[in-house]
């Protein structure tokens, strides 16, 4: 997840996909009397509730549900035709009503009761919800993030400066198969987002992380000792699809730790700078080491991916759903009583819902959302010039100033000082909104304010340092002046992915998972892709035309964040998607604050009446 981007509000609904939503044309539920919140943290379910349809709805920031699901539910009825332009929401919106229906053989016989259901929640203060962990439990946990991350980019260009090595040991004459052990690596990338950010929702993030870093340290020994050609691509590719899993679960482990939005945000730049940073180091280890032998460059790989997962191993659960999980299957074995559950026990889950419509929202979002569309083309655009750079910058350094193969990494560093500087501007304009929404100025509460103009900024400084390099990359002019073109191009990169990807998070909220994993998958594919055309076309255009041609294309790009500024909230408005969005949320705030004024009222009457509640070991509120 993206900085400064979601509430506890957004990131439990967005736990809950697909959510209950209504389309804004349907007609309004009828819905029976409500159940009072209860005070002491179970919610008895089995009171009967006469509704036309199924729902669950979330309770508050501190991960509380209430789980309605003992009632006899009535069909509903099918959801009228819609324009085809439309079809996507509906099967959100069908999906939604048909999730949350009890299974029939859960529905007791006519003349037999069932044991009410004791759902447990946490209570505010408790110390096992993450949001009440101490500051250094949780600064490990964006320690244990951060260093993951590093590790997965920074394999992805690993094989950059030993590319020479790999080809003279493996006899590869084609500068297109070169190309290869990077490009696979990013491949792998397209499949994070769609398998792991689900599963570490279904299964907890620690599980994920472990396991899929466990198999990725495993496939970077297997580059080191790889015999032939061919086995080094396979394992290269399985490398990129096991490092995938950090770069889709860790934006979570932030959200799970921190309800502060500010706070969250200024941890997730830190972590996008990471995802910067990472490939900017690989190619001056590999440079250095692969002298020695290329595949020193991959046992280093594998020392540094040693030392993360000691850190990985180490790690808590962060996702309160999990831990809910386990303290019922702990209380359900201490107790004997099998009818306590956690919230995500009664989800109903099944094959058909993730392949038919989780895993196909992002594709019909990028069809049909518009802000999804052009913030994936530009987002695609920035980076496949990125990973183009690992091509371009050894024609640019080796051939024009006859760096050797381990100076010629070392111009990457001026792009991961961009990225650490686009940080410092980032938090300048964070502490700027923060002011500003203190006093409630009118432009803090317009979405395409918040958070594009920092795009508006970083789209020109990319612009610019393409030109930059382009047209001082030349024998007369001293290195060090195409050096410092990464200067801003490692500001504008990051400027624009932090701006893009919050206005996306903001504007779809509880849909902002698919959004995201859209604008991923698009990159990866890019970013695998593009690279290849990189030497052909140095060669073919020069250096000076060849990096103007990316800039002219940036430069086209550059105008979607202006343009969503101009047009956003028209077209917003006119998403069928933000209009459900918007209902969802006005509804859901309402239901929050009566909860909360409910459960105030409940806990008064229990102080005057003394304690009468079920409590598991150590206080804990079933």
């Amino acid at each position: 997840m993206p900085p400064s981007t979601t509430s506890a509000t957004h990131q439990y609904l967005d736990h809950l996909d697909p959510p209950d939503l209504e389309p804004a044309t349907s007609t309004p539920k009828t819905t029976g009397a409500h159940r009072p919140h209860s005070p002491d943290g179970v919610h008895r379910q089995g009171e009967q509730l006469t509704r036309s349809e199924g729902s669950s709805t979330v309770a508050s920031d501190s991960h509380e549900y209430l789980q309605e699901g003992d009632e006899k539910i009535a069909s509903s009825p099918s959801p009228a035709r819609t324009p085809s332009s439309h079809k996507h929401v509906q099967l959100d919106m069908t999906d939604a009503e048909q999730r949350y229906k009890l299974e029939k053989d859960d529905s007791p016989p006519p003349n037999q009761s069932k044991p009410p259901r004791l759902v447990i929640s946490f209570r505010p203060g408790d110390p096992e919800n993450p949001y009440n962990w101490s500051t250094p439990r949780k600064l490990f946990v964006i320690a244990t993030g951060i260093v993951s991350v590093v590790n997965s980019t920074l394999g992805s260009s690993l094989p950059s400066g030993a590319n020479d090595y790999l080809a003279d040991y493996f006899h590869i004459t084609s500068q297109a198969q070169l190309v290869l052990p990077i490009s696979l690596f990013l491949v792998g990338y397209v499949l994070g987002p769609i398998v792991f950010a689900p599963l570490s929702e279904s299964y907890g993030r620690r599980i994920i992380m472990v396991v899929t870093f466990v198999f990725f340290t495993i496939f970077t020994m297997a580059c080191a000792v790889a015999p032939n050609w061919p086995f080094f691509l396979v394992v290269r590719l399985l490398c990129g699809i096991t490092a995938s899993s950090p770069i889709a679960v860790v934006a979570g482990l932030f959200a799970d730790i921190y309800n502060d939005p500010i706070t969250r945000g200024r941890a997730m730049a830190f972590f996008m700078a990471a995802t910067a940073c990472g490939p900017q180091l690989a190619p001056i280890i590999s440079g250095f080491i692969s002298v020695v032998s290329w595949r020193w460059t991959f046992w280093v790989g594998l020392i540094i991916a040693g030392i993360s997962l000691v850190f990985l191993f180490f790690m808590p659960e962060t996702y309160g759903p999990t831990i809910l999980q386990r303290r019922a299957q702990r209380m359900r074995k201490e107790t004997g009583n099998p009818n306590i559950f956690a919230p995500i026990e009664l989800e109903k889950k099944g094959v058909r819902q993730m392949i038919t419509i989780t895993l196909t929202r992002p594709v019909r979002m990028i069809l049909f959302e518009a802000i999804v569309l052009f913030t994936c083309i530009y987002l695609s655009i920035a980076y496949a010039i990125f990973y183009l750079f690992f091509e371009a910058y050894p024609l640019i350094f080796k051939g024009v100033y006859v760096f050797n193969t381990g100076t010629a990494g070392l111009p990457f560093l001026a792009i991961a000082l961009g990225a650490f500087l686009s940080v410092a501007i980032f938090m300048y304009w964070d502490s700027v909104l923060v002011r500003a929404k203190k006093t409630n100025a009118r432009w803090t509460q317009i979405e395409e304010y918040r958070r594009l103009p920092l795009a508006c900024l970083g789209g020109p400084l990319y612009v610019i340092s393409l030109f930059w390099l382009g047209w001082t990359s030349n024998a007369n002019v001293h290195w060090i002046v195409p050096i410092l073109s990464g200067i801003p191009f490692g500001i504008g990169f990051m400027l624009i992915f932090m701006a893009l990807l919050n206005y996306v998070t903001d504007a779809y909220e509880i849909f902002a998972a698919s959004a995201l994993a859209a604008t991923s998958a698009c990159r990866s594919i890019f970013g695998a892709i593009v690279p290849i055309a990189a030497t052909p076309m140095y060669k073919n255009l020069g250096i000076a035309w060849a990096s103007s041609l990316l800039g002219f294309l940036s430069l086209g790009m550059c105008i979607i964040p202006f343009a969503f500024i101009k047009y956003g909230d028209r077209i917003r408005a006119k998403s069928k998607f933000c209009q459900a969005l918007r209902e969802k949320k006005r509804k859901y705030e309402e239901e929050q604050k009566r909860e909360l004024e409910e459960s105030d009222a409940s806990s008064l009457v229990k102080g005057a009446d003394g304690p009468a509640s079920t409590r598991g070991r150590s206080g804990e509120a079933v």
